[in-house]
């Protein structure tokens, strides 16, 4: 994610509604965010979706290690012949 800069990546909602096409092009294009606002705040961030798949996976993967490290802290761990099993085990049942 790049950083944002308040001259361009900050915008109104009135402006964004009127130049659609030309912001959705352009965080396609430069992969910045996009933060409109509506009042004076913050009502809205856009994003690319290539942008949010990132930080959908990347969202992923840190829940995927919290469960692990709370799992380990819980003493849930298994030693290395019971993975090995639960693996055999796991590639008998998807043939």
């Amino acid at each position: 994610m790049k950083n944002i800069l308040v001259a361009n990546d900050i915008i109104p909602v009135g402006q964004f509604k009127s130049g659609l096409a030309k912001y959705l092009k352009e965080i396609q294009d430069k992969r910045n965010s996009l933060i409109i606002t509506q009042n004076g705040k913050p009502a809205g961030v856009l994003i690319s979706p290539a942008e949010f798949d990132e930080l959908r996976q990347t969202k992923l993967f840190i829940d995927s290690v919290s469960r692990g490290l709370s799992d380990s802290e819980k003493g849930k761990v298994l030693t290395i012949s019971q993975l090995r099993n639960e693996l055999k085990k796991s590639r008998a049942d998807k043939n």
